[in-house]
């Protein structure tokens, strides 16, 4: 295997004619792409790979908050920098309405947000994203949903099963955290969304500080083999979770980098 060597401009280039290519052959010159903007690095420069390769009129970005979400402005700022056609659709009502109807079945005690599990509040509004894509989709018609999804977050399962891990194709799935920003900074899209901290934007919390490791020892483990301190616990997430990429195999760009894992 090959020493790890990131060349920026060759690997945009061939993720860019990667889309073009897989467009071609499972659309045509008139097919569209719906992404959901989140105002993150991930959703930012997926959004301008595709603008590269297809154009800003072929791609349309969706911000889902639910209720208030405090850093959507960073999602405009993204979509207003590639001048790309965009959608504004809260999903509170409809997260809203799945709790009531678990009310209703007898499933919570209470429709209030505080009845329900961790895990059904972090799970759920992810699942209505992508349903909300899908159906945007469907209503313009010909159009490819994008998983925005990176190698680090499923390397220990940080994504929600047929959630942001569902989609079309995703482009930039065999890509680190790190290698995402620097293609993000090549392209030119503001520091502000390209090093932004990632998060859920519901916890309150930085991905980080949930998985109680950094995504850069996570990089440091794939790429080099380099294990620092928390390795043991990076391995034992991504042996727990490898049945969610195994599940969830979408089409994507996969660059001719070393990779220390089995996916």
């Amino acid at each position: 295997m090959s020493e790890y060597k990131f060349d920026v401009e060759k690997i945009t280039a061939e993720v860019v004619e990667w889309i073009q290519k897989w467009i071609s052959e499972n659309g045509n010159e008139e097919t569209k792409v719906v992404i959901g903007v989140s105002g993150g690095k991930d959703s930012s420069v997926t959004s301008a790979l595709l603008v590269k390769a297809l154009g800003k009129d072929r791609v349309i970005g969706v911000m889902m908050p639910n209720g208030e979400q405090k850093d959507i402005s960073d999602s405009r700022t993204l979509v207003n920098h590639l001048g790309i056609k965009n959608y504004t659709v809260n999903i509170a009502k409809a997260y809203e309405g799945v709790q009531s109807a678990f009310f209703d079945a007898g499933v919570t005690e209470a429709a209030t947000n505080d009845s329900f599990t961790p895990v059904f509040k972090t799970n759920t509004p992810a699942r209505l994203r992508m349903v909300t894509l899908y159906g945007i989709g469907a209503q313009i018609g010909n159009c490819r949903v994008v998983n925005t999804c990176n190698l680090s977050e499923d390397l220990v399962g940080y994504s929600t099963f047929y959630g942001d891990a569902a989609g079309d194709f995703a482009p930039i799935n065999k890509l680190t955290t790190e290698e995402v920003v620097a293609i993000g900074d090549y392209l030119g899209l503001p520091s502000s969304l390209t090093h932004k901290a990632p998060s859920d934007g519901m916890c309150g919390k930085t991905d980080e500080d949930n998985l109680g490791f950094t995504y850069h020892e996570v990089n440091e483990i794939a790429r080099k083999n380099i294990k620092g301190e928390n390795a043991e616990k990076i391995i034992a997430k991504y042996k727990a979770n490898l049945f969610k990429v195994k599940i969830i195999d979408l089409p994507c760009y996969r660059p001719d980098l070393p990779l220390f894992f089995e996916i």
